[in-house]
């Protein structure tokens, strides 16, 4: 069998191909997309593994080389750099060292979900882009008015009816007044862009039993219920509950030698759009659970400056909550004395 090392890029790839005694056959390199790195493989006369890195597209590779490869291993990125740390670096050289992996059943391995799961991510994803770019036309229209000496009532809302038309009936400079109008406009425009998504997400989200399993957590929404069942997609791809502080990047770096540890900042590995609304979500919960103030207030010890250590902390068990709930099938309730129930 042939081990196959594949570094692939939208413009081109290079591929490197060993033996079955680990020996450099061959290495290509393609001048051409997708297809033309299928149409290479499926001329090789003999069975292959391969082994390329999951980045832009990978998913679409996956599913074009079912059926073609005897085994197909989607390398984790992050993992890879802290094996492959070389001042020389080359897509030769990534293909040959991927290869090379492959062979030695080395590689630090990458989930792939089903399509249907990769369109819903995508989505959120798309969602969330527009949400900030909305946030920006927000901060640019408050720092007009700053900029002009104008004031309005802290905690009145502007993005009201009523503050609306307050903002568009200020006599302001022409150059101004013209950035106030186009800056209202685009926030409009993304108004109904966010609105045409989240009917289609809402539409998907019914289907997802998981979605309404976490709603029933306080202060859980059905964007944070979705974002978090879509990307952990198959709970029972976690050995154990504590591994999805991790995937989310909610734990904290660690840094051990000769008996001695310090722990820094939180990791911020994984997708970063479900992190942020865990957090908000957490938010709202330690307004709306007892249980989840309780440990809050335990981690924070009445310190301000733990606040933000205890946020985290309490997200991360909120996380391992989720998981727990998506696995049993267990909804959220708890008895006067604050402990968790099962339904």
């Amino acid at each position: 069998m042939l081990y196959i090392g594949l570094d692939v890029h939208y413009r081109s790839s290079a591929m490197c191909i060993l033996n079955n005694n680990g020996k450099v056959v061959k290495e290509i390199h393609i001048r051409d997309g997708l297809p033309k790195v299928l149409a290479t493989l499926r001329a090789l006369k003999q069975r292959f593994a391969i082994c390329y890195e999951a980045s832009c597209g990978y998913g679409v590779l996956y599913d074009g080389l079912r059926g073609l490869a005897k085994r197909i291993v989607v390398a984790h990125p992050g993992q890879l750099r802290l094996i492959f740390k070389a001042k020389k670096k080359s897509d030769r050289v990534d293909a040959k060292k991927l290869a090379l992996l492959l062979y030695l059943d080395q590689v630090p391995q990458a989930y792939v979900p089903s399509v249907n799961v990769r369109e819903w991510r995508s989505l959120i994803e798309f969602r969330h882009r527009l949400v900030g770019k909305r946030t920006r036309a927000k901060n640019s229209l408050r720092s007009l008015l700053r900029g002009q000496g104008i004031h309005y009532v802290r905690g009145r809302s502007l993005w009201t009816h009523k503050g609306r038309t307050w903002l568009a009936g200020l006599e302001l400079p022409v150059s101004v007044a013209l950035q106030r109008d186009l800056l209202l406009e685009e926030f409009d425009r993304l108004n109904k862009q966010i609105l045409r998504v989240e009917q289609t997400l809402d539409d998907q989200a019914e289907q997802q039993s998981g979605v309404a399993l976490l709603r029933t957590i306080p202060g859980v929404g059905v964007r944070t219920a979705e974002a978090v069942v879509a990307y952990i997609a198959d709970p029972k791809r976690f050995s154990r509950n504590r591994t999805i502080g991790s995937y989310f990047g909610l734990v904290p770096c660690l840094d051990q030698s000769a008996g001695l540890g310090r722990f820094g900042h939180i990791t911020r590995e994984g997708p970063p759009t479900v992190r942020k609304l865990l957090v908000e979500a957490t938010w709202q919960g330690i307004r709306r659970s007892t249980i989840l103030r309780r440990y809050f207030e335990r981690i924070q010890r009445g310190e301000r400056d733990r606040r933000k250590i205890a946020l985290v902390a309490t997200a991360h068990h909120l996380a391992r909550v989720m998981l727990a709930m998506l696995t049993t099938g267990e909804i959220w309730r708890h008895d006067g004395a604050g402990r968790m129930v099962a339904a």
